[in-house]
């Protein structure tokens, strides 16, 4: 593998396919309901799950569609939700190894796109969005989800920084107005957004990613001389948990 970004994200998740598989914080949460709950009663036939990471989406949306198909560029994350669809008798969900911005599909393939922090590690953001619009069906209908940036450059700077401090492979969290902005430069008609704030529980978040020690106290560091208004917003705890923003955005092929 290059040291492209692509392989970056490869290199960085795929000793780590497993832990996200049976990570708790991917594996539940209201979000991951909210997306189901799209879903429930439709009947949908194809659906994407974009980035798909350790297959919670596709685990989800499987009952209620024909086909699932889970698209990720680590090969080791796409055999483990094989393996683990498999293990739950999710028959039709498959999988395919392919970076956001190059999609080998169709246009107009599936009913339904859904994607689940994963936008924040893509090269090219907005490429990727052109390419979920071209996949997906006239009047079909896509649910993001991801972490978002406040917005604000002195809580932007501060979550960038930490967020690539834990995990090399980050490229950026996004304000709403930027994801709202783009995805109607796609293509794309947003009917409905859905705030929520997420508690990290920083030894967790950490080891989950295998962040190194020295990067871990360069995250302590950095919020031991926050500002007040940093703290205050992302709520950091003595011992360095906080609370992160995210944002799920439905939205329909114009």
């Amino acid at each position: 593998m290059t040291n492209s970004h692509h392989g970056v994200v490869a290199a960085q998740y795929g000793q780590r396919a497993d832990a996200y598989v049976t990570s708790a914080v991917h594996a539940s949460g209201a979000d991951l309901d909210q997306i189901e709950d799209t879903l429930r009663g439709r009947n949908a036939g194809r659906v994407l799950d974009l980035g798909c990471g350790g297959g919670h989406v596709a685990y989800r949306a499987a009952p209620h569609a024909a086909e699932v198909v889970a698209v990720d560029v680590t090969a080791p994350m796409l055999e483990a939700v094989a393996r683990t669809a498999a293990e739950r008798g999710l028959t039709n969900i498959t999988t395919t190894q392919a970076p956001a911005e190059r999609l080998p599909f169709a246009d107009g393939h599936f009913d339904v796109v859904l994607s689940r922090f994963s936008a924040h590690h893509w090269l090219n953001a907005e490429a990727g969005l052109r390419e979920a619009r071209r996949v997906l069906a006239p009047g079909g209908r896509a649910v993001f989800v991801d972490i978002v940036s406040p917005g604000h450059p002195l809580l932007d700077t501060h979550l960038q920084a930490v967020e690539l401090l834990r995990d090399t492979s980050h490229v950026r969290n996004y304000s709403a107005a930027e994801w709202m902005a783009a995805l109607s430069r796609a293509g794309f008609a947003v009917t409905g957004l859905t705030p929520r704030r997420l508690r990290m529980e920083f030894a967790v978040w950490t080891a989950r990613t295998s962040t190194p020690d020295l990067r871990a106290q360069a995250i302590r560091a950095l919020q031991d001389l926050a500002s007040d208004e940093v703290r205050r917003h992302f709520d950091i705890l003595e011992d360095g948990s906080f609370l992160l923003d995210s944002l799920t955005i439905e939205a329909e092929a114009c």
